[in-house]
């Protein structure tokens, strides 16, 4: 069929072992909150054991390497500050290459965006008063009216506007709060300016990681489509899309193109694990044993088939998504240049049970 998504193609064998690093989001990848994802930290432990390399790759600006490594380390993860690239990072280099070293800057947000700005060797002011040439803002739970003030002030009076990422929510035990790309916003609208964004899906944070690991064959483990899979697109790696962050499944069905992932988990640990392929039949597409056929109107009709030893099944261990596999390469098959939305129809109780569980509608 024309336009098979990179999806149906599956693993051979576990991605740990086709891969040699796993280039990793963290919000919602490895933690929510100041807790780790459950069994995360062992499965990474696994992923390591298993010969796979781990690099960290956040959007987040707030704190600085040294922080995040520490953190990791407290879940469980052992990391250094070498092994991790955050926005903060990106932006400051962006910032030292257009205005060179000794600039000086305003930084909006928490401690990793002031300390990434030193590093680079730009001169951190804290007012729009003290003639900034640019303002890089990043997240920060801190970041208030004042913060948000001085940044305006400073745009207004020709300061750059930076933004380390426009995340518009970071996942939280709470459900989604806001994020950097809402504060963003907010100084966008009041100035009028739009912004320079330097983090993910820009391709030079994973290319940045790529070179400080070596990899070879490297893949990029993320809960968002606009960030971490648009990323990993644009830097030309496989994705993994695990649904322990911000992404639902309906989200997921809808995405255009450049947001597609090559692998779905539900968590980090499907790193381990072997992915099953998604295989055209006569009727339409099957993946281990749920298939997928054109309905009316373009729906899509899903059902459990009878044999559970069907195309697709190949010793990977089941962990409930097959039939959303199937749902994303027949909806994607159809639609291979634009995001819709899909209707799904369940033609058993096994496949209604199953939408509600990915949160979708039955048609």
């Amino acid at each position: 069929m024309p336009g098979t998504p990179t999806l149906a193609c599956g693993s051979e064998g576990p991605l740990s072992s086709a891969h040699d690093v796993a280039l990793l989001d963290l919000d919602g990848v490895v933690y929510v909150g100041p807790e780790a994802v459950p069994g995360v930290p062992q499965a990474l432990t696994e992923v390591r054991s298993a010969g796979m390399r781990l690099g960290f790759v956040t959007n987040n600006a707030a704190r600085t390497p040294e922080q995040v490594a520490t953190h990791l380390t407290e879940l469980g993860v052992p990391a250094e500050a070498t092994d991790v690239i955050t926005s903060s990072q990106a932006a400051a280099t962006v910032v030292a290459e257009l205005l060179g070293p000794g600039a000086r800057v305003l930084p909006v947000g928490g401690p990793g965006v002031a300390t990434a700005l030193r590093a680079a060797g730009l001169t951190v002011v804290e007012r729009a008063e003290d003639h900034p040439e640019a303002v890089v803002q990043g997240y920060g739970r801190e970041v208030g009216w004042a913060q948000l003030a001085e940044a305006v002030v400073a745009v207004r009076n020709g300061a750059r506007h930076v933004a380390t990422n426009t995340d518009a929510t970071i996942p939280s035990p709470r459900g989604p709060l806001p994020g950097n790309g809402a504060m963003v916003g907010v100084v966008s609208a009041v100035t009028g300016r739009v912004p320079l964004v330097t983090g993910k899906p820009d391709p030079a944070m994973h290319a940045e990681c790529v070179r400080r690991t070596g990899a070879r064959r490297p893949l990029v483990v993320g809960d968002r489509l606009d960030t971490d899979i648009e990323g990993a697109r644009r830097a030309d790696a496989p994705s993994l899309l695990v649904f322990s962050g911000v992404t639902d499944a309906a989200t997921l069905l809808a995405a255009g193109p450049e947001h597609r992932p090559d692998h779905l988990g539900l968590d980090a640990s499907a790193l381990l694990a072997v992915h099953p392929p998604v295989v055209a039949t006569s009727a339409g597409w099957r993946c281990g044993d749920w298939e997928v056929r054109p309905g009316e109107a373009g729906a899509l009709l899903l059902a459990r088939v009878a044999d559970a030893e069907g195309p697709g099944v190949g010793g990977a261990v089941s962990d409930g998504l097959d039939g959303l596999r199937a749902l994303c390469v027949a909806h994607w098959s159809e639609h291979p240049d634009q995001g819709v939305t899909a209707r799904v129809v369940a033609v058993d109780e096994p496949a209604g049970e199953a939408l509600d569980r990915w949160g979708l509608a039955r048609a």
